[in-house]
Order: structure tokens, then sequence, then C-alpha cells
């Protein structure tokens, strides 16, 4: 009798893991401190202060003063915020800004940033790294994240448009009052003012997330 024979997988899982392998927790590159000085950069550029800006945005100025020195690590949709109000690009505040037309990034050269969503963003939640810094005037992300699970976060609410691919693991993926149970080759693309939340369903999962913020 012939052995019943595994079903393969319809994606090329191995290619998958090539992709994103461990996130290192000491990668150089980006940080949470990196992103609250750059936007202190740009608010005195444009000779704000942090209560004008708290103003404008509807934070706590402690909040702002925290994020500014490296202590709170901003959500995705504070950061969307903080970059219209500023009228800054997206980009320039999560990974800088580039000085190329193009960028190929390696493996070895992705830059790491981490950050939170849960309450203030005192609890680290996910680490994601850019896959493209170097363009200059990019109005897209293309970010590989790696998801913590925490069902209890806050959905988030913002400008934009998001596309998600899950490369590993399992994600549970709220949009509006429907929920997603996603696994590797599964996908999803929303409008970002829908309000929306993306957490590991387990102990941890990966995905690439392009997002778009004009």
């Amino acid at each position: 009798m012939a052995s019943e024979e595994t079903p393969k997988p319809y994606i090329n899982v191995d290619f998958f893991e090539d992709l994103t392998g461990e996130i290192p927790a000491a990668a150089t590159g980006g940080g949470p401190v990196d992103v609250g000085r750059r936007i202190r950069l740009l608010r005195e550029e444009k000779g704000l202060t942090l209560e004008t800006l708290s103003r404008m945005t509807g934070f706590e100025v402690d909040l702002l003063d925290e994020i500014e020195n490296g202590q709170v690590q901003p959500q995705l949709g504070t950061l969307m915020r903080l970059s219209k109000a500023l009228e800054g690009a997206f980009g320039r505040l999560v990974s800088g800004v580039g000085d190329r037309l193009y960028a190929v990034t390696r493996k070895a050269d992705r830059k790491v940033v981490s950050r939170s969503t849960t309450g203030k963003g005192t609890r680290q939640a996910y680490t994601y790294m850019s896959l493209a810094p170097e363009v200059k005037g990019r109005h897209m992300e293309a970010l590989v994240v790696e998801l913590e699970s925490d069902p209890d976060q806050s959905e988030s609410v913002h400008e934009g448009e998001e596309f998600i691919f899950v490369l590993e693991g399992e994600v549970m993926l709220k949009i509006g009052d429907e929920r997603f149970d996603l696994t590797p080759g599964d996908s999803a693309y929303y409008l970002s003012t829908t309000p929306h939340l993306i957490t590991a369903a387990h102990d941890r999962a990966v995905i690439l997330a392009v997002i778009y913020n004009d």
C-alpha cells in the first residue's frame, strides 16, 4: 500500500523563511530614539512648541515630550497624525529622509525600528524593518513586521492605505466589526481610516506591510 504523501504548500515556505529570518534584538540602524528625534527636529523646523503641537494633534504635552525623548514608542496612528500636523512625510518620521531614486535593500542592511501599539506606547507589541529608507520623496513604506500576541491592544485609525501579506505564523486581523484569521500566503488591503487591529494570533507572526500615506 502506498504511503500517504504530505501535501506541498502552494507557496515556497523556504523562500519566506530566508526573507524574514529572525529579527535581531540588537540590530543596528534606527530605533525609537531616532523616531523621537526626527519628530523634535521637524517640530523645531516649523517653529512649533510642544504646546502648539498638542493643540494641533490632541496629544498631551507630556506624551509628546516622552515620544521626542524616546521614552515612549509611538503608535502608527500617532505617527500618521504627527506627520500630517507637521506637514512632513510619514516616511521621514519612521526611517528618515532618503536621497536616492531607488533602493535595493540587502537582508543584512535592513533598518530596525521598534514601537508599541498598547496604551501610550509603553509595551512593545511588534518590531519592524524598513525595506527602502533611502528613497527620497516616497509616499509608501515597505516593512517586514514581527508581531507579538496582544489581543487587548486598541484599534488604530489614521489616514492612508495598508496592504499586509502574512509570511510566518498566524495573524489576527480586525477591520471594523469583522475578524479574520490569516495564515502564510494570505493578504489584506484596507483603508486605514477604518478601525483596524493586527496582532499575532499566538506567540509570534511576521508580515510584509506596505503603508501608503500621501
